[in-house]
């Protein structure tokens, strides 16, 4: 039987002409979550801002705030959220940073834990490491400023330095979905807790996150990622002072067109979830729940029909956000070849490019692909992954 959510959401779903054909290339080593424009199609100009010639000047959001850059409309709008949803503490006692997307204030966490006033010009970098497999990215935003401050040390679970260290925590984890906790755990340790896809059409929602640096990104949290905004939760304000300046020298703040639009998109989101009427379209987190999950269980019935793949199982938990029992949907698909191949390799075979395991700190049978194209080459895509046959015979499990 087909709920009233799926219903709706079908509903909002806007048909476009095919452009593929069976020699397309399909790229799905980019997160670039396009899935969701339907969505933001079916509520019209309800997130429409307009921005005159005189607007927005100066490089002051709010001079007396001490992310001098944020605009008030935004701070509001991300607590909100975050209270809407239960996903993060967000009291008035911590602090949000907002940056050019996550990937900035990476960059300025880094900076901010190992920058000192009096600098040891014999001090030794400051390790970095991630549980493998990790972000594909973290290692070259790491070393991309060759810092004296701090250098990629690898894989956490083979991490064996000693001194001061920083872990980064993704949770869910990318590329393979895991919920994380820290890995280390010894003294002299910092951490970052990288949240992008701690959202209810990712995962169930267990708890309010509450860390000493939270990384939130507004293209994951609602596919915008053209707006480049992200925001970090930081408890210690001498720590969020630090990473303002990190942004006021790299870039002297954020823009201010950008964050007026995610206010007001974050606001509609907020306002549909906490306020539900029965002749709007379903609120975006459950839009992206059911989207999702019609993906996933495509992409294991093409997985079951290949046998030449594995996937990885997902238990379910209680969201505290839709108040039932909840699967896990992540954003990437962690793939792994059953005969041990090069799985990056075997899928450009047929035209599907992924990014490979070795990416990630893992062996290459691994490869990682996006779940949040649009619908025709996701389509497309599961057909073509359903057509490569191992030789090993299937019975019938996808794990």
């Amino acid at each position: 039987m087909v709920s009233a959510t799926q219903s709706a959401v079908s509903s909002a779903k806007v048909m476009q002409p095919s452009s593929l054909s069976a020699d397309s290339v399909l790229n799905f080593a980019r997160g670039d979550p396009t899935m969701y424009r339907a969505y933001w199609e079916k509520l019209g100009d309800r997130c429409t801002v307009v921005i005159s010639g005189k607007d927005l000047m100066s490089y002051f959001s709010d001079a007396g705030n001490l992310c001098w850059f944020l605009m008030p409309e935004l701070d509001r709008a991300i607590r909100r959220l975050h209270r809407a949803v239960g996903n993060a503490e967000v009291g008035e006692d911590q602090f949000i940073v907002v940056g050019t997307g996550s990937t900035q204030l990476f960059q300025a966490a880094l900076y901010a834990l190992t920058h000192t006033d009096q600098p040891d010009d014999e001090a030794l970098p400051t390790s970095v490491v991630a549980a493998a497999p990790f972000y594909s990215s973290y290692p070259e935003e790491t070393d991309f400023q060759r810092s004296k401050l701090y250098k990629w040390a690898g894989d956490a679970y083979s991490y064996e330095g000693e001194g001061p260290y920083i872990e980064v925590v993704t949770s869910p984890n990318n590329p393979d979905g895991a919920i994380r906790e820290a890995v280390v755990n010894r003294e002299g340790g910092k951490l970052i807790h990288d949240l992008a896809y701690y959202w209810p059409q990712y995962t169930p929602i267990t708890r309010k996150a509450d860390h000493d640096i939270m990384l939130f990104t507004f293209s994951k949290a609602t596919g915008h990622a053209g707006t480049r905004i992200g925001w970090a939760v930081v408890k210690d304000k001498e720590i969020a002072m630090k990473m303002v300046k990190f942004m006021e020298l790299s870039s002297i703040g954020v823009s201010r067109e950008s964050q007026l639009r995610a206010a007001k998109i974050l606001e509609v989101i907020s306002e549909d979830c906490l306020n539900p009427e029965p002749n709007k379209v379903v609120n975006f987190f459950e839009y992206g729940q059911v989207i999702m999950s019609e993906r996933w269980e495509k992409l294991r019935e093409a997985v079951k029909a290949s046998g030449a793949f594995s996937l990885p199982k997902y238990t379910q938990n209680f969201c505290i956000f839709t108040g039932k029992d909840t699967d896990s949907n992540p954003a990437f698909a962690w793939v792994k070849s059953k005969e041990g191949l090069n799985c990056d390799n075997l899928l450009r075979e047929h035209k599907i490019v992924t990014r490979g395991g070795k990416n990630f700190g893992v062996c290459p049978s691994y490869t990682r692909i996006s779940m949040l194209s649009p619908d025709e080459e996701f389509n497309l895509f599961v057909e073509r992954l359903a057509a490569i046959k191992g030789s090993t015979t299937t019975n019938g499990s996808t794990y």
